[in-house]
């Protein structure tokens, strides 16, 4: 038997259970053995079998083999790709036909012969594991294309509506666009809006968190790799670009990348081809190139850390995600959404926020934008105790509660903020690298980055 897999075998007769259990064992990874078909969906919810070798007849009709059929209805009504092999005596063979036409897989007679009983059951092991790899495969595909729902961008203050309408300007366009914004703004929302709304919609969505892979694994996980490529490589694989063509592919912080990490992508974006590592001939992609960055790529331009010819390639149309402290209101429409988010979540029953709570959230500067009040909302509903949420619900960080105050000019530089904002992510985790990534919104790999451009 060359398949190993698992398989429950229901029957009522222990002795035939007895010597399948005996025969099947040096062949089989699990057997299960029951003589109460009555437990068949206990068995298929906690055990899950690849195969399901079932008896025809049991006690209640010993030759009509009608509950055989009864039973393989209940068997495929939990799973309609269930692999089910009928048992069945020489004078059943026409039923066990039947059967198959009804769902069953295949039949086996009794008294059987072993090698074709063996035979038998690994060919039907082998298409229970085709029937879940193309199952998974399909549930791969359908989660890269997501739903049909429209991404939100919640906002009506003039600065969104800049946003949407420029979106909805550009849904009849493939060109590489450029997203930029500060951390948590909701740069990748945007960009699955942009998708929703273009020729592409109906295919693939692939994002990449450039500063979150290691340059050493830079090209076998955006162009994929060939089997014995590298020592750990014990099958081919395709990488991100190649399995993105034909759809949209998404790369966030691309400011993080090196200059020999751009150099390559450039390449692959400008001959619009990839070659697998450890592989000859190069690959045909065709894909709709959206980028995202919190980084003046300009001012890196300008001080030779980005390439000219890459920014060029990405930024057809530039797309400017406001902060949320220059959103008005849209901190309120936001902060009752996620409030609706996380009653539903957390079984909570808050009706909304006081006015002074409201006061509190359109006062205070929100340096982590929508992330950053999204986290605060959920902590809130998560202690509150009361059917309103109150100021004090609302922990903000001391110092950074006071808003909408005129900041001196120098406070005012991005630089020194993003390198204020590390120190001070590094002290609240004390030193704990991946809280302060959260804390700041960001990779641990795009940290440490950061860390080592400011000489932290």
């Amino acid at each position: 038997m060359e398949e190993k897999g698992k398989i429950l075998i229901i029957d009522d007769n222990e002795d035939v259970l007895f010597a399948l259990n005996l025969l099947l064992e040096p062949y089989m990874e699990q057997i299960r053995v029951t003589t109460q078909p009555t437990r068949i969906e206990h068995f298929m919810t906690t055990f899950h079998p690849d195969v399901i070798l079932l008896d025809m007849n049991f006690q209640r009709d010993a030759i009509s083999g009608q509950e055989g059929f009864d039973y393989l209805k209940q068997i495929l009504r939990i799973d309609p790709q269930a692999v089910v092999v009928f048992m069945t005596a020489y004078a059943d063979t026409g039923k066990a036909v039947q059967a198959i036409k009804a769902g069953a897989t295949d039949f086996i007679s009794k008294p059987w012969e072993k090698e074709k009983l063996l035979a038998t059951l690994s060919a039907a092991v082998k298409l229970s594991r085709s029937r879940q790899e193309v199952g998974r495969l399909q549930n791969e595909v359908q989660a890269l294309k997501g739903d049909d729902r429209i991404p939100e961008l919640i906002g009506n203050s003039p600065a969104m509506q800049k946003v949407k309408e420029t979106i909805y300007k550009l849904s009849d366009t493939d060109a590489n666009l450029l997203i930029l914004g500060e951390n948590g703004t909701g740069k990748d929302l945007a960009a699955r809006m942009l998708r929703f709304f273009s020729p592409r919609r109906e295919q693939v969505f692939i994002p990449i968190d450039l500063g979150s892979i290691p340059e050493q694994l830079f090209e076998s996980e955006l162009f994929g790799y060939e089997k014995g490529a590298f020592t750990d490589a014990r099958k081919a694989k395709p990488g991100r670009m190649e399995t993105a063509s034909g759809g949209t592919l998404f790369l966030d912080e691309i400011g993080n990348l090196s200059l020999p990490m751009q150099a390559k992508l450039l390449t692959a974006i400008e001959k619009q081809c990839i070659t697998r590592l450890g592989a000859v001939n190069p690959i045909h992609i065709d894909v709709r190139l959206i980028c995202a960055t919190n980084a003046n790529l300009h001012q890196l331009v300008a001080e030779g850390k980005f390439r000219q010819d890459l920014l060029y390639r990405i930024n057809t149309v530039e797309l400017h995600i406001p902060p949320l402290r220059e959103r008005g209101e849209d901190i309120l429409l936001l902060a009752t959404h996620f409030l609706n988010q996380y009653n539903r979540k957390y079984r909570k029953e808050i009706k909304g926020l006081t006015r002074e709570a409201k006061n509190k959230l359109l006062k205070y500067e929100w340096p982590g934008n929508v992330r950053e009040l999204q986290h605060t909302v959920e902590r809130a509903v998560i202690l509150s105790e009361n059917g309103l949420l109150k100021p004090d619900d609302f922990l903000f960080p001391q110092g950074n509660a006071a808003a909408h105050q005129p900041a001196l000019t120098e406070e005012l530089n991005l630089e020194k903020l993003e390198k204020n904002a590390i120190e001070r992510a590094l002290k609240v985790s004390t030193g704990n690298m991946s809280k302060a990534a959260e804390l700041l919104g960001i990779t641990r790999f795009a940290l440490y980055r950061k860390l080592e451009k400011w000489g932290l």
